[in-house]
């Protein structure tokens, strides 16, 4: 081994030069590749590695999930000592070569015999091993703060979604309660009219939506009939939703006619509506006698008729304004003849506009098709088998729109006596 390689050591900076070539003489030299482990962690150490050339890595927790990498060792520092030191003569780390290494190796037995011939390298070691503890010492102290840090960041994060999952569930009831509010206003039970059936059907595409009906006594004889759809969804479209609802019921209960009882409504719309919402309307008024149902549209959906061959009748119609947007309102007023045997059907665009999971809608043309197959049925079985109609199309597709559905059937034989309940 070159001799002044072994001086520039800083451990032994201070031997003899006698001593150094005495070294170079007898210590073994190792020749290590990158990847190669010296010795292991707890196992007995009988020797001490001076790095020539190259760099060793300290690891403790060699391959496990808790491994660290302690140090990095260069040219001119040693590695292994503290085998050498310690009572119990284990490893305290492994030791794995980094980058390609010369090593000097020192056994138990040449050290303690350099040590009794040059008592100062006990005192240079000592120096090393005393700055080395600094360094790990800083190192810990630097990680722990490191540790703290990242269990503060936790915990706060923690913290913010413990509060996101509190207010989450007090939403969510929050929600409950509207949707319960959102469903006692509407009908629980239909009322009855002497002659006819009717149904009805709402599903809301989030917990409250923004469809209504309601079906409602004027007098012994006639039923308001209403059906609403709101623009937007959620809580602000269920709060105008139970606002219009409302509106129409006070003034359809003054007797006004359909377009009256509308035009009512949108001036009270438009001095209470701060948030530029809109609704579309029908509201109609059933004779149970005549089976004549006046009705007024105000940028509704157009009824379906239907006889009780199943025939689709054509309905006339004009032009109509939603209600919360205009001054002048205009409302398109008709009025047609429920045959016995016939059915009227009245909706919202959540049921044309349902899709399935490709993307394609339900549509008006399948509606008109699978009401059209229903002449004899009642209002509510009406209702419920074009529920299931649109349940099928739509399969695993997300309900976008609110779905509404009101149905009045006309039996083929009526009774004389009129009803109400």
């Amino acid at each position: 081994m070159n001799t002044a390689v072994l001086g520039q050591v800083p451990l032994f900076a201070t031997l003899p030069r006698g001593e150094i070539d005495l070294l170079a003489r007898t210590l073994p030299q190792l020749a290590a590749e990158p990847g190669q482990l010296l010795f292991y962690e707890g196992e007995h150490g009988d020797c001490f590695y001076v790095v020539l050339t190259g760099e060793v890595e300290i690891v403790k927790a060699l391959a496990t999930v808790d491994e660290r990498v302690l140090g990095i060792r260069g040219p001119g520092e040693f590695v292994g000592e503290m085998s050498l030191i310690s009572q119990d003569e284990r490893r305290t780390a492994s030791v794995r070569v980094r980058a390609a290494a010369d090593l000097l190796t020192i056994s138990r037995s040449a050290f303690d015999e350099l040590v009794r011939r040059q008592p100062s390298l006990a005192y240079q070691m000592a120096r090393v091993l005393g700055a080395r503890l600094r360094e790990s010492d800083d190192a810990t102290i630097r990680d722990l703060q490191e540790k703290n840090r990242h269990l503060l960041q936790a915990y706060r994060e923690l913290e913010a979604a413990q509060a996101q999952l509190v207010e989450k569930e007090t939403l969510e009831r929050e929600l409950q309660v509207a949707r319960e509010m959102q469903e006692s206003m509407l009908p629980q039970t239909l009322p009855r009219l002497a002659g006819f059936d009717f149904g009805a059907v709402m599903v809301a595409a989030r917990a409250v939506g923004g469809d209504f009906f309601d079906i409602f006594p004027i007098d012994a004889t006639r039923m308001g009939v209403v059906v609403g759809d709101v623009s937007g969804k959620g809580v602000p479209a269920a709060l105008f939703m139970a606002l219009t609802r409302s509106l129409v019921y006070a003034e359809a209960t003054r007797g006004g006619s359909p377009r009256e009882t509308l035009q009512h409504v949108n001036q009270h719309l438009l001095h209470m509506n701060a948030a530029g919402m809109f609704v579309t309307v029908l509201y109609g008024i059933l004779d149970g006698q005549t089976g004549h149902f006046p009705y007024g549209r105000a940028g509704h959906e157009l009824p379906l008729l239907i006889d009780a061959a199943g025939q689709l009748h054509a309905l006339p119609h004009g032009n109509g304004h939603p209600l919360g947007l205009l001054p002048e309102l205009a409302v398109d007023e008709q009025t047609l003849l429920i045959e016995p045997g016939g059915t009227l059907l009245v909706y919202t665009d959540g049921v044309t506009d349902a899709l399935d999971p490709a993307g394609a809608f339900f549509g008006l043309e399948r509606l008109c098709a699978k009401f059209g197959t229903m002449p004899k049925a009642a209002g509510q079985a009406i209702c419920d088998a074009l529920r299931a109609e649109i349940n099928a199309h739509q399969g695993t597709a997300l309900q976008f729109d609110d779905v509404t559905l009101v149905a009045l059937h006309r039996r083929a034989r009526q009774s004389d006596s009129v009803s109400t309940q």
